[in-house]
């Protein structure tokens, strides 16, 4: 079956104030190599380390080939355009409307080339590249993907440390922990927003948010655990109490509750007796 290529990005300048230059895209298509480095289909250029994540990989980027545009308003330009072979999920979403568009991540300079290259493609419904085509894709295998702007995305960390304080007394309470965490976290992604980055840097500082979350993650399931196993414990001792309150009262229930009885006075059978003071 034929490959299907889907227009995924244009020369030119793009609606937020950036520009695709002609080389970038003749340069991406040339070097494409899935086998020197596979570009991947995102949402939205967002990744997640869970595969079950809606933001994990939706397939891949089988071909490149840039070809200048003939007729119409953007007659002239040159394209650049892409064979892709989604997932299921990503068919899925397609099918209902969502995502129909694509954003190329392309890397100017690609590691020590010298030259540029496309290490990804998101599907998104707002595109920064002119002349990109709505992706349609079957349920068929061999399918393709979607045209977009140019992106290059760059991790900025600015001053921010990590508190390396080890003292428990002033060590934060899990719920404040993972809120901390979290808006660490997304305020990386927010960054990201109208910026160029390199792709390479991006990945290792990425990477290096997440391992952070796992670590928390990890610290709080430690806590967790101590909880639970000092709630078992005293579990056991209070069971232990119980038992024994319960034989005691048994215990007491069977004792005579009348008493001893002191034997009655029969007086005294002489009227010389004394009392013993």
């Amino acid at each position: 079956m034929a490959k299907k290529f889907f227009r995924v990005a244009v020369e030119g300048a793009t609606i937020d104030g950036r520009s695709i230059k002609r080389a970038w895209l003749t340069q991406a298509a040339a070097n494409y190599d899935p086998e020197v480095y596979g570009a991947r289909v995102w949402v939205e250029h967002m990744r997640s380390y869970s595969a079950d994540s809606p933001f994990s990989a939706q397939g891949d980027v089988i071909e490149l080939k840039a070809e200048v545009i003939k007729g119409g308003k953007l007659d002239g330009k040159m394209a650049l355009y892409a064979a892709i072979a989604p997932l299921d999920d990503l068919v899925k979403l397609n099918k209902r409307g969502k995502k129909v568009y694509s954003s190329a991540e392309i890397v100017p300079e690609f590691a020590d080339t010298g030259e540029a290259y496309m290490t990804g493609v998101a599907v998104t419904d707002e595109p920064a590249s002119l002349g990109t085509e709505t992706l349609k894709f079957s349920a068929e295998k061999d399918k393709k993907r979607f045209s977009s702007g140019f992106i290059a995305t760059e991790l900025d960390y600015g001053d921010e440390e990590e508190d390396d304080d080890d003292d428990d007394d002033t060590r934060p309470e899990p719920a404040a922990k993972r809120a901390s965490v979290l808006s660490k976290v997304l305020g990386k992604f927010r960054k990201l927003n109208g910026r160029q980055e390199d792709t390479e840097k991006f990945s290792a500082q990425a990477a290096e948010v997440m391992e952070e979350t796992a670590e928390s993650v990890e610290d709080l399931q430690g806590r967790v655990d101590k909880l639970e196993s000092e709630n078992k414990a005293l579990n056991k001792k209070f069971t232990k109490l119980q038992a024994a309150l319960d034989d005691q009262t048994e215990k007491l229930s069977k004792q005579d509750g009348s008493g001893t009885k002191r034997p009655a006075a029969t007086g005294s059978e002489t009227s010389d007796a004394v009392a013993d003071c």
